[in-house]
């Protein structure tokens, strides 16, 4: 892991800098290239400028390790009416959640009836839920909630991390339930031995797991997101979809709000499925700084934009 990489995922774990840092106007305008505000109304503007441009969204409410049940109950409240919202205004726009805000460290039943609540409703509603990964201590248990709800749900899907050597084995579970999955990268500090090292590891795993996705997709019906800004990993796996003599609409390009914004328009204008993902929420500062971690070239562009401005 380069040092920059290390540094920034140190950052995104530190309390005082997470307490300290957003107090400064410069961080805060440097965060708004990548979220439009703090609030839903801010989010779902975005998602209905983005649908003008024919690009359909996510949203998701920004906050994780949540430490009382009355906090994750009024999380799931908050995504019921966001789930309402969303059908008001006629949008193409899924929900994404975190099960640390749902009261995962508290109790997994909690978490499971909190999330089915969300799920049941976004059903009802005619949307999706994708339950997004967390860091490794995480993954077999988010794995067995999604699969309870996959059995009795067909409209929740569920991320799985590239640069996690066990994401392979992990699909093997999956794939047989017809299971709706999203692939990214990875944006955690994880011990060694249980990720890829390098970074064109992951990019190989990450190719290879895309493949795995789109073949059983090929019959299961099963959603697909592959979740990179990688333009050239994308292109690559467009080239083998048309080999493999599949459809490119097997898959939709998932991407974050603000980043590679001409790409995602282009690629939209020349008939590739785009989903941009919009986050909103206070609670910013360590996704932001893992965002940053994912390419810690985007640091230095960063600081050209703060300049420019």
């Amino acid at each position: 892991m380069g040092l920059m990489r290390s540094l920034l995922l140190w950052s995104s774990r530190n309390e005082t800098l997470r307490r300290t840092l957003p107090n400064f106007r410069f961080v805060r305008s440097a965060v708004t290239r990548f979220m439009p505000g703090e609030e839903i109304d801010d989010a779902l503007q975005a998602a209905q400028n983005l649908r003008e441009q024919g690009i359909p969204t996510i949203v998701t409410h920004l906050g994780e390790n949540l430490t009382h049940e009355h906090e994750a109950h009024a999380v799931a409240d908050h995504y019921l009416d966001v789930l309402d919202r969303i059908k008001r205004r006629g949008l193409d726009c899924h929900v994404s959640v975190k099960l640390t805000q749902l009261g995962f460290d508290l109790s997994d039943e909690l978490c499971r009836s909190l999330t089915e609540r969300i799920v049941r409703r976004a059903g009802e509603l005619g949307n999706m839920v994708w339950i997004d990964m967390e860091n490794s201590p995480y993954v077999d248990r988010t794995l067995e909630l999604f699969k309870q709800l996959r059995k009795k749900y067909d409209n929740v899907g569920v991320c799985v991390q590239s640069y996690l050597i066990r994401t392979d084995a992990d699909l093997n579970g999956l794939l047989p339930l017809a299971a709706s999955v999203r692939l990214v990268k990875g944006a955690y500090a994880e011990p060694p031995g249980i990720v890829f090292p390098m970074k064109r590891k992951t990019d190989e795993s990450f190719f290879l797991l895309s493949m795995k996705l789109l073949q059983a997709a090929r019959t299961s019906g099963a959603k697909i997101g592959i979740g990179t800004h990688d333009i050239a990993l994308v292109e690559r796996i467009q080239s083998a979809v048309a080999s493999e003599g599949m459809s490119g609409d097997l898959f939709e390009v998932q991407m974050l709000y603000g980043i590679k914004r001409e790409e995602q328009v282009r690629l939209a204008r020349v008939g590739v499925r785009v989903r941009v993902l919009i986050s909103y929420g206070s609670f910013w500062f360590p996704w932001y700084i893992r965002r940053l971690a994912e390419r810690p070239a985007n640091v230095w562009f960063v600081l050209k934009n703060l300049v420019s401005k």
